[in-house]
């Protein structure tokens, strides 16, 4: 099962519209979260909003976790241990009220489970492939490289 989660406060119809379409050439249920989004997606089961609890169930039973560049989401992804494909809203597109989640993007690029899809035809591509590994848990690029530091002025 994959699910898909926009967040809470507005709707980001690009990315339901492209799990819509992405739905036909998938053998797979998908689930998504869609906020105030109130048009209709036919090719995949949509609800407005979950229960604290119901979110945590569709999270930790999907194979991979769709969603905008929410860093709830983010740090959600590695707590379970998830593959996180990630579109960013984009300001340009009136999807938000600046492109703090393109920075985002950028930011968790590199990060190992964190799959960034910048457009659409990226996710269908990411989707379509058996290659997503699961966000670790583990420290990140950053505190790896300074853990390295101080190990190697330790053993100096």
């Amino acid at each position: 099962m994959i699910f898909v989660t926009t967040g809470t406060q507005l709707p980001f119809p690009r990315l339901i519209d492209a799990m819509n379409a992405i739905a036909k050439d998938l053998d797979e249920h998908i689930v998504a979260q869609i906020g105030p989004d109130q048009a209709a997606y036919p090719n995949i089961e949509c609800v407005h909003e979950l229960t604290p609890a119901k979110f945590k169930a569709l999270f930790e039973e999907a194979r991979v976790i769709i969603a905008h560049a929410g860093i709830g989401t983010i740090l959600s992804a590695k707590a379970a241990q998830k593959p996180l494909v990630i579109l960013p809203r984009r300001h340009a597109l009136a999807e938000h009220r600046n492109d703090h989640q393109l920075a985002t993007a950028k930011q968790v690029a590199n990060i190992p489970g964190i799959h960034v899809a910048w457009t659409e035809t990226e996710l269908s591509n990411l989707l379509k492939q058996d290659k997503l590994v699961p966000a670790e848990t583990g420290p990140g690029p950053h505190a790896q490289a300074l853990l390295q530091r101080l190990k190697t002025f330790i053993d100096a």
